[in-house]
């Protein structure tokens, strides 16, 4: 019987443990007082930072492909990336 329990706690952690890992997510937000355009990890609050794009993205990487292509971004400068 001890086997069977140990088998089916071994099978939870392997099945369960990856949707409790805390996955990183990027977002593309733009500073409400200077309308520039940063990458930030933490979702922007709506008030100082404001969203940009309906989504977050899985790697920054994607988030800067996001935000060169997002009109709301000014183009041409350097970019800025926030924590």
């Amino acid at each position: 019987m001890k086997r069977y329990a140990l088998i089916a706690v071994g099978l939870l952690v392997l099945v369960g443990g990856p949707a409790f890992a805390q996955d990183e997510a990027f977002y593309v937000a733009q500073d409400t007082a200077t309308k520039k355009c940063k990458i930030v990890q933490k979702k922007p609050n709506g008030a100082t930072l404001v969203m940009i794009g309906a989504t977050s993205y899985p790697t920054k990487e994607d988030a800067r492909t996001a935000k060169r292509a997002a009109e709301a971004c000014p183009k041409g400068k350097k970019e800025t990336s926030g924590s």
